[in-house]
């Protein structure tokens, strides 16, 4: 069985219809979820969700789009929402210089607080990365006891191989099986004891789903790309990524 290490279950298309969505991901091996959250509203969200389902848990954080508007106490909200046992890492945090909709500064002040929280609760962070590889790799080193993700890996092979070794996974998404994907070209020389899975629903719908709104189940899809890429079957793959998931968010 699958794991979806990021989805944003809180959309209105997924959450209206979340039960039968839910069961078309079963039906496609897919049956843990964790619920992403962009910012404290969300977040709300997401613990809501993972409160109800078992099988669904939760992250806190600030996407790096949202930086500009966070509240003043956003610190303290964040810590009180990890009392929570359902919350299972901090993010969805990072860098984005390709939009920009807040400003670097902002962003990376914003990522590096959400840093600090999970250094000092010795949680995993997820984290967003486009177009900011140097800025993204200069401050996770600042935290070197903080692990976590690189969620919907779209960089190049050097950078991967850099987050690796700061102890950080790789999550692949639906973009790795599009026709004009450099990602298959060199994930196959990355150790899978380093790979996850996820669909970052409802966006980025894997082939032959491309330009729908995306399901958690298509996660599948993402790891049967994978299974072709290393040569392995896709039970190997999803035992693989499903156990690095667990240690990772300790599940």
């Amino acid at each position: 069985m699958l794991t979806d290490t990021h989805c944003h279950l809180f959309y209105e298309q997924i959450k209206n219809d979340l039960d039968a969505v839910l069961a078309r991901a079963k039906d496609l091996g897919v049956d843990r979820f964790i619920c992403v959250a962009t910012n404290l509203e969300d977040a709300e969200e997401c613990l809501n969700l993972s409160k109800k389902y078992k099988n669904i848990y939760a992250s806190v954080g600030i996407h790096p789009h949202d930086s500009k508007n966070a509240p003043r106490d956003y610190i303290k909200r964040i810590y009180d929402f990890m009392n929570n046992d359902e919350i299972v890492a901090v993010g969805e945090m990072g860098l984005d210089y390709f939009r920009n909709i807040s400003s670097p500064k902002i962003q990376k002040e914003i990522f590096r607080s959400q840093m600090r929280i999970a250094e000092d609760l010795n949680m995993p962070v997820i984290f967003h990365n486009r177009d900011a590889d140097k800025d993204v790799l200069s401050i996770l080193k600042e935290f070197p006891s903080v692990t976590g993700v690189a969620h919907c890996f779209s960089s190049i092979e050097e950078t991967a191989l850099k987050f690796i070794d700061l102890g950080y996974y790789i999550s692949f998404s639906g973009n790795i099986t599009f026709k004009n994907s450099h990602l298959p070209g060199f994930a196959g020389r990355l150790p899978l004891d380093r790979i996850l899975v996820e669909t970052d629903c409802p966006y980025l719908s894997p082939v032959p789903y491309r330009g729908k709104p995306n399901e958690p189940g298509r996660t599948r899809f993402v790891a049967e790309k994978l299974s072709e890429i290393f040569n392995l079957s896709l039970d190997a793959i999803a035992k693989a990524t499903t156990r690095n998931a667990t240690r990772l968010f300790n599940l």
